[in-house]
């Protein structure tokens, strides 16, 4: 089974920039979907992006929140997936999850390996 590792998180001002990465073994993130969730205290895991590899080629997803801000890659040879944040804001302040899945989704239920998440702080 697959382990994954993220990293990358910390503090940062309002409209800063931000890279998450997630570091996978035991498994190649081609195998699977991969996405990245996030989650504040109190509330459910929220969906961010999803990115999964197809014959038609690389297919992404957005959540509404970060469209247009954020960015989610894939590194086949280093076998890690990416998040980089862009224009930061303070509701983005949350613990980020980089998870992958058998199957193509935004439901945090279908994903099955999960790292152990990386706080990410917005200063406003």
């Amino acid at each position: 089974q697959v382990q994954l590792v993220e990293s990358g998180g910390g503090l940062v001002q309002s409209g800063g920039s931000l890279r998450l990465s997630c570091a996978a073994s035991g498994g190649t993130v081609s195998s699977y979907a991969t996405g990245w969730f996030r989650q504040t205290p109190g509330k459910e895991r929220e969906f961010v992006a999803r990115i999964s590899h197809s014959w038609s080629g690389v297919n992404t997803l957005y959540a509404d929140a970060v469209k247009g801000r954020f960015t989610i890659s894939r590194d086949y040879a280093k076998n890690t997936m990416y998040l980089q944040m862009n224009s930061l804001k303070a509701e983005d302040t949350a613990v980020y999850y980089c998870a992958a899945s058998y199957r193509i989704s935004r439901d945090p239920s279908e994903y099955t390996y999960w790292g152990q998440g990386t706080q990410v702080t917005v200063s406003s």
